[in-house]
This record gives structure tokens, C-alpha cells and sequence, in this order.
């Protein structure tokens, strides 16, 4: 059924990690002009919200975020299944009831339709500000690893492939460092990377993988 919310990673695309992404590249530092480079810099470019998304961190916490959140998605679907069922029972029978009888079935069905369309976007939109959070908190220190990378290393651009307001037509694979940051973000963090997925059991449909970040940054 329609209504029934996907508490899945369908939420981190987009709008859910719009705003966050704007956190750690709203305030990039500016070298003074006592110690900016002279002549043309070294440009980097990086896909953001990817190397976030990627990191070892972002995914244990998005991972424990799936299990806080199994419990309402269970109780959602079974209040899905019950409209679903309860509508059909009425297609069914419907014929053979009294006016008043259908009219009373379609009455409580409405209502379940009701109740199942609040709860959903009330558990969306708490799961989505949950997930803001986790990004949010993760991004802001993926940029400080950008920063200190792009420092030492004597970048004196890099700029976010990802970013709407960056449109970037062309850039040699050498220029990319979002590989690179995530390694050293992994490093610093010391969050080892998650476990392999569980190999899916024969005559069964193995899950789609979960998409990495991608949309606009905010950079």
C-alpha cells in the first residue's frame, strides 16, 4: 500500500541531506593574504555528501538508526496490511450487507486510512530530522579532514562535483580525492568497516544495495 512509509535509505537522497551538507562547507577558512599562495593554485574536486555517506562512521550509525527505527516500520506495515485487508473484505461482502452495516465498515476503514497516513509522516519526519542529525554531526568532521587534507597538501580550491551551484563539466579522475578523504576519515575515526552482508539463502531475493548520498551538497 501506498501509504505505508519506506523508513529505508530512500530518505538520505535529495532534501533529507540538503540541509545538512550545508554545515561543514558554510564557513570554509580563507588563507590571509599574508599567507595565500601566490600565482595558480592546486584544485581538487570531491563528491561531499558520497564521502560522508561512505564513511565507516555514517554507515554503523545509519545502520543502528535501521534497527532503532525496524519497530515503528513493523507497526506501520501491519497497520497497512489491516486497511488493506479490511478493504478487501468489504469489496468482497459489500453486496450483502445492509446499507448501514457498509456504511459503518467504510466509516472505521476511513478512519484506519486516517490514523495510518498520520503516524506515517509522523515517523518521517522524525526519522528524516534523526538522520539530519547523524549526517550533520558525521559531515561537519569529514570537513575538517577535508580541510587539513587540502592544507597540507597545498590545494588552494576544492570544489563539490555534487554541488548544484558547481557545475562542473570536466575533471581528470587525479583531481578527485573522495576516496582519499573517506580513507582518512576512517583512519581518524577508527570506526572499522561494517560487516559484509550475509550471503542471501538460495530461491530467495537478495535485498537492493542501499545507494550512496548523492544529490545537492549545499556547498
Amino acid at each position: 500500500m501506498k501509504r505505508l512509509i519506506a523508513l529505508s535509505v530512500a530518505l538520505l537522497s535529495g532534501s533529507a541531506l540538503f540541509a545538512a551538507a550545508q554545515a561543514p562547507a558554510a564557513h570554509p577558512a580563507s588563507p590571509s593574504p599574508a599567507t595565500a599562495p601566490a600565482g595558480p593554485g592546486k584544485i581538487a574536486v570531491i563528491a561531499f555528501q558520497v564521502a560522508v555517506g561512505q564513511t565507516n562512521e555514517f554507515q554503523r550509525n545509519f545502520a543502528d538508526l535501521e534497527k532503532k527505527w525496524e519497530p515503528k516500520r513493523q507497526e506501520l506495515k501491519k497497520l497497512s496490511d489491516d486497511v488493506d485487508a479490511s478493504t478487501k473484505e468489504l469489496q468482497t461482502q459489500g453486496a450483502t450487507l445492509s446499507d448501514a452495516e457498509r456504511a459503518s465498515r467504510a466509516r472505521a476503514i476511513d478512519d484506519k486510512k486516517k490514523q495510518l497516513d498520520r503516524s506515517a509522516e509522523d515517523a518521517q519526519n522524525d526519522f528524516q530530522q534523526e538522520l539530519q542529525g547523524v549526517y550533520s554531526g558525521i559531515a561537519t568532521k569529514v570537513y575538517d579532514v577535508l580541510s587539513t587534507y587540502a592544507k597540507e597538501n597545498s590545494y588552494s580550491l576544492v570544489l563539490d562535483v555534487a554541488g548544484q551551484q558547481t557545475p562542473i563539466l570536466y575533471a581528470l579522475p587525479t583531481t578527485d580525492i573522495t576516496k582519499t578523504i573517506i580513507e582518512a576519515y576512517n583512519v581518524k575515526s577508527g570506526v572499522p568497516a561494517p560487516p559484509p552482508a550475509a550471503p542471501t539463502p538460495a530461491g530467495t531475493t537478495p535485498s537492493a544495495p542501499k545507494p550512496a548520498p548523492t544529490g545537492p551538497s549545499g556547498n
